[in-house]
């Protein structure tokens, strides 16, 4: 497993794609916080928080993690490659967790620089310092759980087709349809319990428990068992698609 997320991290920058991609993070949320005038703007929020980064990452990595996966199986697959590593003394359970694992650790890497917004805010503030680091860190880990279960429906993705950007539309699409699809499902129902139990199956619901700060033993299950219930579907595509 570890020789498959050593090739996956250096496949990808040695390349310019890697930079490229964590390069367009930065600088979208850079745009988006600080430079152009709307909701997410910092200035215009008038509060010296980190609110807006956490309601704006998690639409940017719906496009930014199956751009990282979208080649996880999709390279494989085109180049005929897949073959000979499922031949490999390696199992594909260790295969799909170090194509995982190579994906999750370029998105903790994006995430790394942004660090710098929490001491940013922090001066900001009329009371310099006074920033609430609990539901900042509570907000981060949130993300951390989002991300890997982007992870994990990217590379599925990655293993419907060996065309990449097919493979990228698809990962779009699974990823906004988890995180935001059935939010939007609940607003056709006018009982406010059954809007409710629709969203408990999103992630957004989910999401905005953690990024508040509270750290709730059912977010946590959940973003788990859906992230292993998208690696089991990988592995049994990839059985399949070599026997």
């Amino acid at each position: 497993m570890f020789a498959i997320y050593k090739r996956e991290i250096r496949s990808f920058f040695t390349t310019p794609i890697g930079y490229l991609i964590v390069g367009s993070f930065l600088l979208l949320n850079g745009l988006f916080l600080w430079v152009f005038r709307g909701d997410y703007n910092i200035f215009d929020y008038g509060f010296a928080d980190l609110g807006n980064f956490f309601l704006l990452a998690p639409w940017i990595f719906v496009f930014l993690v199956p751009a990282i996966t979208m080649r996880s199986f999709s390279e494989e697959l085109k180049t005929g490659t897949l073959e000979l590593l499922m031949i490999k003394p390696i199992s594909s359970w260790n295969l799909v967790m170090g194509k995982f694992w190579g994906g999750f650790s370029l998105c903790l890497i994006a995430i790394l620089p942004t660090f710098i917004y929490v001491l940013a805010i922090s001066k900001l503030g009329m009371i310099e310092g006074n920033l609430d680091m609990g539901v900042v860190f509570g907000s981060y880990f949130g993300l951390f759980f989002l991300i890997a279960t982007y992870t994990a429906i990217g590379v599925f993705a990655s293993t419907l087709s060996d065309n990449q950007i097919m493979a990228f539309l698809i990962g779009i699409l699974l990823c906004f349809f988890v995180f935001y699809g059935f939010e939007a499902i609940s607003s056709l129902f006018t009982s406010g319990d059954t809007q409710e139990l629709i969203r408990s199956f999103g992630a957004q619901s989910h999401f905005k428990s953690v990024a508040q700060g509270v750290l709730d033993t059912r977010d946590l299950v959940y973003f788990i068992s859906l992230s292993l219930f998208f690696l089991y579907l990988t592995r049994q595509r990839l059985n399949q698609l070599t026997r």
